[in-house]
Protein backbone atom coordinates (compact mmCIF):
# COMPACT_ATOMS: atom_id res chain seq x y z
CA UNK A 1 0.00 0.00 0.00
CA UNK A 2 3.00 2.17 0.60
CA UNK A 3 4.51 1.60 -2.26
CA UNK A 4 1.29 2.23 -4.17
CA UNK A 5 0.88 5.10 -2.57
CA UNK A 6 4.51 6.48 -3.21
CA UNK A 7 4.12 5.52 -7.00
CA UNK A 8 0.25 7.82 -6.69
CA UNK A 9 2.41 11.14 -5.29
CA UNK A 10 4.79 10.74 -8.22
CA UNK A 11 2.44 10.82 -10.82
CA UNK A 12 0.55 13.58 -9.43
CA UNK A 13 3.92 15.76 -9.15
CA UNK A 14 4.38 14.79 -12.66
CA UNK A 15 1.22 15.67 -13.95
CA UNK A 16 0.81 19.41 -11.88
CA UNK A 17 4.31 20.07 -13.37
CA UNK A 18 3.21 18.40 -16.91
CA UNK A 19 -0.12 20.85 -16.59
CA UNK A 20 1.51 24.11 -15.70
CA UNK A 21 4.51 24.03 -17.96
CA UNK A 22 3.97 25.51 -21.09
CA UNK A 23 2.92 22.91 -23.91
CA UNK A 24 5.73 22.17 -26.40
CA UNK A 25 4.61 23.40 -29.79
CA UNK A 26 3.55 20.52 -32.27
CA UNK A 27 2.79 18.62 -28.86
CA UNK A 28 -1.10 17.23 -28.43
CA UNK A 29 -2.02 15.02 -25.54
CA UNK A 30 -6.11 14.77 -26.98
CA UNK A 31 -7.05 10.92 -28.06
CA UNK A 32 -7.51 9.91 -31.41
CA UNK A 33 -11.17 11.01 -32.58
CA UNK A 34 -14.39 8.96 -31.25
CA UNK A 35 -14.73 7.31 -34.85
CA UNK A 36 -11.56 5.79 -35.30
CA UNK A 37 -11.32 4.15 -32.06
CA UNK A 38 -15.10 2.91 -32.46
CA UNK A 39 -14.07 1.42 -35.81
CA UNK A 40 -10.76 -0.56 -33.87
CA UNK A 41 -13.34 -1.99 -31.21
CA UNK A 42 -15.68 -2.70 -34.30
CA UNK A 43 -14.25 -4.96 -35.66
CA UNK A 44 -12.57 -7.52 -32.51
CA UNK A 45 -16.24 -9.00 -32.82
CA UNK A 46 -19.83 -9.24 -34.40
CA UNK A 47 -23.39 -8.65 -32.00
CA UNK A 48 -24.03 -11.45 -30.45
CA UNK A 49 -26.98 -12.09 -27.82
CA UNK A 50 -26.21 -11.21 -24.54
CA UNK A 51 -26.08 -13.94 -22.15
CA UNK A 52 -29.29 -13.79 -19.35
CA UNK A 53 -31.07 -11.18 -21.26
CA UNK A 54 -34.06 -13.61 -22.66
CA UNK A 55 -36.99 -10.88 -23.31
CA UNK A 56 -40.69 -10.90 -25.03
CA UNK A 57 -40.28 -7.37 -25.94
CA UNK A 58 -36.60 -6.51 -25.89
CA UNK A 59 -33.50 -7.88 -27.42
CA UNK A 60 -29.80 -7.40 -25.97
CA UNK A 61 -26.90 -7.79 -28.23
CA UNK A 62 -23.20 -7.46 -27.00
CA UNK A 63 -22.73 -4.72 -29.13
CA UNK A 64 -18.75 -4.54 -29.25
CA UNK A 65 -16.74 -4.89 -26.15
CA UNK A 66 -18.20 -3.55 -22.89
CA UNK A 67 -21.44 -2.24 -24.84
CA UNK A 68 -25.04 -3.62 -24.60
CA UNK A 69 -27.42 -2.67 -27.10
CA UNK A 70 -31.00 -2.91 -26.28
CA UNK A 71 -33.88 -2.88 -28.65
CA UNK A 72 -37.21 -2.58 -28.00
CA UNK A 73 -38.38 -5.55 -30.65
CA UNK A 74 -41.95 -5.85 -31.53
CA UNK A 75 -41.98 -4.16 -35.33
CA UNK A 76 -44.33 -5.83 -36.11
CA UNK A 77 -46.72 -3.52 -33.12
CA UNK A 78 -44.69 0.01 -34.19
CA UNK A 79 -42.86 -1.02 -31.04
CA UNK A 80 -45.87 -0.60 -28.74
CA UNK A 81 -45.29 -1.13 -24.67
CA UNK A 82 -47.29 -3.74 -24.00
CA UNK A 83 -47.26 -5.48 -20.48
CA UNK A 84 -44.12 -7.63 -20.51
CA UNK A 85 -42.58 -4.64 -21.77
CA UNK A 86 -43.00 -2.59 -18.53
CA UNK A 87 -41.63 -5.56 -16.55
CA UNK A 88 -38.72 -7.20 -18.73
CA UNK A 89 -37.27 -3.06 -18.95
CA UNK A 90 -36.69 -3.31 -15.19
CA UNK A 91 -35.61 -6.43 -15.03
CA UNK A 92 -32.87 -5.67 -18.47
CA UNK A 93 -31.76 -2.38 -16.51
CA UNK A 94 -31.46 -3.99 -13.33
CA UNK A 95 -29.12 -6.35 -14.58
CA UNK A 96 -27.21 -4.55 -16.57
CA UNK A 97 -26.87 -2.29 -13.52
CA UNK A 98 -24.84 -5.14 -11.94
CA UNK A 99 -22.80 -6.25 -15.19
CA UNK A 100 -19.24 -5.22 -14.35
CA UNK A 101 -18.37 -5.95 -18.09
CA UNK A 102 -20.64 -3.61 -19.49
CA UNK A 103 -19.49 0.37 -19.70
CA UNK A 104 -22.44 1.90 -21.73
CA UNK A 105 -25.67 0.82 -23.69
CA UNK A 106 -27.50 2.07 -26.54
CA UNK A 107 -31.32 1.96 -26.72
CA UNK A 108 -32.96 1.85 -30.40
CA UNK A 109 -36.07 0.46 -31.66
CA UNK A 110 -36.42 -2.23 -34.12
CA UNK A 111 -37.71 -1.94 -37.52
CA UNK A 112 -39.13 1.58 -38.99
CA UNK A 113 -39.93 3.48 -35.97
CA UNK A 114 -38.82 3.79 -32.41
CA UNK A 115 -41.84 3.35 -30.60
CA UNK A 116 -45.82 4.32 -30.94
CA UNK A 117 -45.82 4.43 -27.31
CA UNK A 118 -48.39 2.67 -24.94
CA UNK A 119 -50.27 -0.64 -26.73
CA UNK A 120 -53.38 0.23 -25.14
CA UNK A 121 -55.23 -2.83 -26.41
CA UNK A 122 -52.69 -5.07 -24.64
CA UNK A 123 -53.00 -2.62 -21.56
CA UNK A 124 -55.98 -1.68 -21.13
CA UNK A 125 -57.47 -4.15 -18.88
CA UNK A 126 -54.85 -2.39 -16.13
CA UNK A 127 -55.48 0.92 -16.88
CA UNK A 128 -59.88 1.13 -17.69
CA UNK A 129 -60.97 -2.35 -15.21
CA UNK A 130 -58.63 -1.34 -12.24
CA UNK A 131 -59.05 -3.98 -9.14
CA UNK A 132 -60.73 -3.01 -6.07
CA UNK A 133 -64.29 -3.05 -4.98
CA UNK A 134 -64.56 1.13 -3.25
CA UNK A 135 -62.72 4.09 -4.65
CA UNK A 136 -60.06 4.13 -2.00
CA UNK A 137 -59.12 0.58 -3.11
CA UNK A 138 -59.31 1.03 -6.66
CA UNK A 139 -57.20 4.06 -5.82
CA UNK A 140 -54.48 2.23 -4.17
CA UNK A 141 -54.14 -0.15 -6.81
CA UNK A 142 -53.90 2.09 -9.58
CA UNK A 143 -51.02 4.56 -7.36
CA UNK A 144 -49.16 1.00 -7.02
CA UNK A 145 -49.54 0.29 -10.67
CA UNK A 146 -48.46 3.72 -12.08
CA UNK A 147 -45.43 3.80 -9.45
CA UNK A 148 -44.51 0.36 -11.18
CA UNK A 149 -44.78 1.86 -14.72
CA UNK A 150 -42.79 4.47 -13.71
CA UNK A 151 -39.54 2.08 -12.44
CA UNK A 152 -39.70 1.10 -15.64
CA UNK A 153 -37.88 4.66 -16.95
CA UNK A 154 -36.41 5.91 -13.49
CA UNK A 155 -34.59 2.19 -13.56
CA UNK A 156 -32.54 3.45 -16.93
CA UNK A 157 -32.02 6.65 -14.98
CA UNK A 158 -30.34 4.90 -11.42
CA UNK A 159 -28.30 2.55 -13.75
CA UNK A 160 -24.88 4.03 -13.73
CA UNK A 161 -23.51 2.99 -16.95
CA UNK A 162 -24.14 5.99 -19.31
CA UNK A 163 -26.94 5.51 -21.77
CA UNK A 164 -27.43 6.59 -25.45
CA UNK A 165 -30.98 6.50 -26.82
CA UNK A 166 -30.62 6.45 -31.11
CA UNK A 167 -33.85 7.69 -31.94
CA UNK A 168 -35.65 6.86 -35.61
CA UNK A 169 -39.12 7.56 -36.98
CA UNK A 170 -41.87 8.12 -34.33
CA UNK A 171 -41.26 8.63 -30.66
CA UNK A 172 -44.60 9.18 -29.59
CA UNK A 173 -46.04 9.09 -25.19
CA UNK A 174 -44.23 6.80 -23.40
CA UNK A 175 -41.47 6.88 -25.83
CA UNK A 176 -40.34 10.48 -24.64
CA UNK A 177 -40.94 9.51 -21.21
CA UNK A 178 -38.16 6.73 -21.93
CA UNK A 179 -35.54 8.96 -23.86
CA UNK A 180 -35.37 11.76 -21.29
CA UNK A 181 -34.48 9.55 -18.97
CA UNK A 182 -31.93 8.19 -20.64
CA UNK A 183 -28.33 10.06 -20.79
CA UNK A 184 -27.85 11.30 -24.34
CA UNK A 185 -30.14 11.55 -27.16
CA UNK A 186 -28.77 11.35 -31.14
CA UNK A 187 -32.22 10.68 -33.48
CA UNK A 188 -32.35 10.50 -37.18
CA UNK A 189 -33.87 13.44 -39.82
CA UNK A 190 -36.95 11.70 -40.04
CA UNK A 191 -37.48 11.47 -36.22
CA UNK A 192 -40.27 13.10 -34.34
CA UNK A 193 -41.41 13.53 -30.83
CA UNK A 194 -45.01 13.80 -29.44
CA UNK A 195 -46.15 13.93 -25.83
CA UNK A 196 -49.14 12.23 -26.77
CA UNK A 197 -50.85 11.48 -23.69
CA UNK A 198 -53.62 14.70 -23.29
CA UNK A 199 -55.13 13.34 -26.69
CA UNK A 200 -56.04 10.12 -25.11
CA UNK A 201 -57.03 11.93 -21.77
CA UNK A 202 -54.83 11.76 -18.83
CA UNK A 203 -51.74 13.26 -17.65
CA UNK A 204 -48.43 11.96 -18.83
CA UNK A 205 -47.56 10.10 -15.91
CA UNK A 206 -44.21 8.42 -16.09
CA UNK A 207 -41.37 10.95 -16.59
CA UNK A 208 -42.22 13.54 -18.94
CA UNK A 209 -43.41 15.77 -16.84
CA UNK A 210 -41.12 15.52 -14.18
CA UNK A 211 -37.72 14.87 -16.97
CA UNK A 212 -38.48 16.92 -20.16
CA UNK A 213 -38.58 20.38 -18.55
CA UNK A 214 -35.00 19.82 -16.80
CA UNK A 215 -33.82 18.19 -20.52
CA UNK A 216 -34.12 21.53 -22.83
CA UNK A 217 -34.58 23.98 -19.98
CA UNK A 218 -37.64 25.95 -21.74
CA UNK A 219 -40.76 25.72 -19.58
CA UNK A 220 -42.98 27.76 -22.36
CA UNK A 221 -41.57 24.83 -24.82
CA UNK A 222 -42.79 21.81 -22.74
CA UNK A 223 -46.09 23.31 -21.64
CA UNK A 224 -46.46 23.93 -25.50
CA UNK A 225 -45.78 20.20 -26.51
CA UNK A 226 -47.76 18.48 -23.54
CA UNK A 227 -50.77 21.02 -23.81
CA UNK A 228 -51.04 20.49 -27.94
CA UNK A 229 -49.51 16.90 -28.36
CA UNK A 230 -48.03 18.73 -31.51
CA UNK A 231 -44.93 16.65 -32.72
CA UNK A 232 -41.67 18.44 -32.07
CA UNK A 233 -39.38 17.13 -35.66
CA UNK A 234 -35.49 16.52 -35.46
CA UNK A 235 -34.49 19.82 -36.09
CA UNK A 236 -36.35 21.20 -33.42
CA UNK A 237 -35.51 18.58 -30.89
CA UNK A 238 -31.83 19.64 -31.89
CA UNK A 239 -32.13 23.38 -31.71
CA UNK A 240 -33.83 23.47 -28.06
CA UNK A 241 -31.76 20.20 -26.88
CA UNK A 242 -33.71 17.47 -26.61
CA UNK A 243 -31.10 15.81 -28.88
CA UNK A 244 -27.71 16.89 -29.01
CA UNK A 245 -26.84 15.23 -32.91
CA UNK A 246 -28.88 15.07 -36.29
CA UNK A 247 -27.88 12.42 -38.34
CA UNK A 248 -28.97 12.18 -42.33
CA UNK A 249 -30.41 7.82 -41.50
CA UNK A 250 -31.10 5.35 -39.02
CA UNK A 251 -27.42 3.95 -40.05
CA UNK A 252 -25.55 6.81 -39.56
CA UNK A 253 -27.36 7.23 -36.44
CA UNK A 254 -26.34 3.87 -34.93
CA UNK A 255 -23.18 4.06 -36.32
CA UNK A 256 -22.79 7.59 -34.08
CA UNK A 257 -24.32 6.36 -31.48
CA UNK A 258 -21.57 3.03 -30.82
CA UNK A 259 -18.76 5.63 -31.91
CA UNK A 260 -20.36 7.52 -28.67
CA UNK A 261 -20.64 4.12 -26.51
CA UNK A 262 -17.01 3.21 -27.63
CA UNK A 263 -15.37 6.24 -26.78
CA UNK A 264 -16.75 6.35 -23.22
CA UNK A 265 -16.01 2.63 -22.72
CA UNK A 266 -12.38 3.48 -23.06
CA UNK A 267 -12.48 5.39 -19.66
CA UNK A 268 -12.32 4.57 -16.02
CA UNK A 269 -15.30 3.00 -15.04
CA UNK A 270 -15.03 4.49 -11.77
CA UNK A 271 -15.01 8.23 -12.87
CA UNK A 272 -17.94 7.62 -15.95
CA UNK A 273 -20.52 5.65 -13.85
CA UNK A 274 -19.71 8.07 -10.91
CA UNK A 275 -19.74 10.90 -13.34
CA UNK A 276 -23.42 9.82 -14.24
CA UNK A 277 -24.08 9.78 -10.65
CA UNK A 278 -23.38 12.62 -9.60
CA UNK A 279 -24.67 14.41 -12.26
CA UNK A 280 -28.08 12.85 -11.74
CA UNK A 281 -27.19 14.27 -7.91
CA UNK A 282 -26.97 17.51 -8.75
CA UNK A 283 -29.36 17.94 -11.39
CA UNK A 284 -32.32 17.61 -8.54
CA UNK A 285 -30.21 19.30 -5.53
CA UNK A 286 -28.61 22.87 -4.76
CA UNK A 287 -25.30 23.43 -5.95
CA UNK A 288 -24.29 23.24 -2.25
CA UNK A 289 -25.59 20.15 -1.61
CA UNK A 290 -24.44 18.76 -4.85
CA UNK A 291 -20.64 20.01 -3.90
CA UNK A 292 -20.75 18.05 -0.44
CA UNK A 293 -22.14 14.71 -2.51
CA UNK A 294 -19.01 15.08 -5.07
CA UNK A 295 -16.74 15.68 -1.82
CA UNK A 296 -17.98 12.92 -0.08
CA UNK A 297 -17.90 10.27 -3.29
CA UNK A 298 -14.37 11.37 -4.21
CA UNK A 299 -13.30 11.29 -0.44
CA UNK A 300 -13.09 7.52 -1.47
CA UNK A 301 -13.22 7.29 -5.23
CA UNK A 302 -10.00 9.30 -5.36
CA UNK A 303 -8.29 6.60 -4.28
CA UNK A 304 -9.04 4.17 -7.24
CA UNK A 305 -5.59 2.73 -8.95
CA UNK A 306 -7.51 4.15 -12.33
CA UNK A 307 -5.85 7.35 -11.89
CA UNK A 308 -2.57 6.19 -11.80
CA UNK A 309 -3.26 3.76 -14.66
CA UNK A 310 -4.71 7.30 -16.53
CA UNK A 311 -2.58 9.56 -15.35
CA UNK A 312 0.83 7.16 -16.54
CA UNK A 313 -0.79 6.82 -20.04
CA UNK A 314 -1.30 10.56 -20.31
CA UNK A 315 2.69 10.76 -19.30
CA UNK A 316 3.71 8.15 -21.91
CA UNK A 317 1.19 9.38 -24.87
CA UNK A 318 -0.68 5.99 -24.69
CA UNK A 319 -4.44 5.86 -25.86
CA UNK A 320 -6.51 5.34 -22.67
CA UNK A 321 -7.82 2.06 -25.07
CA UNK A 322 -5.41 0.94 -24.47
CA UNK A 323 -5.01 1.04 -20.87
CA UNK A 324 -6.42 -2.10 -18.68
CA UNK A 325 -9.22 -1.10 -16.13
CA UNK A 326 -10.75 -3.35 -13.74
CA UNK A 327 -14.12 -4.40 -13.42
CA UNK A 328 -16.69 -2.27 -12.02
Amino acid sequence: MAAAMAAFRSLRNLLIRRVMAPTPQGLSLSLRPMSSIAQDEASTAAPREAPDHNYESLQVTVAQKHILHVQLNRPEKRNAMNRAFWREMVECFNKIAQDPDCRAVVISGAGKLFTAGIDLMDMASEILQPQGDDVARISWYLRSLISRYQETFSVIEKCPKPVIAAIHGACIGAGVDLITACDIRYCAQDAFFQVKEVDIGLAADVGTLQRLPKVIGNQSLVNELAFTSRRMMADEALSSGLVSRVFPDKVGMLDAAFTLAAEISTKSPVAVQGTKINLVYSRNHSVADGLNYTATWNMSMLQTQDIVKSVQAAMEKQELKNVTFSKL
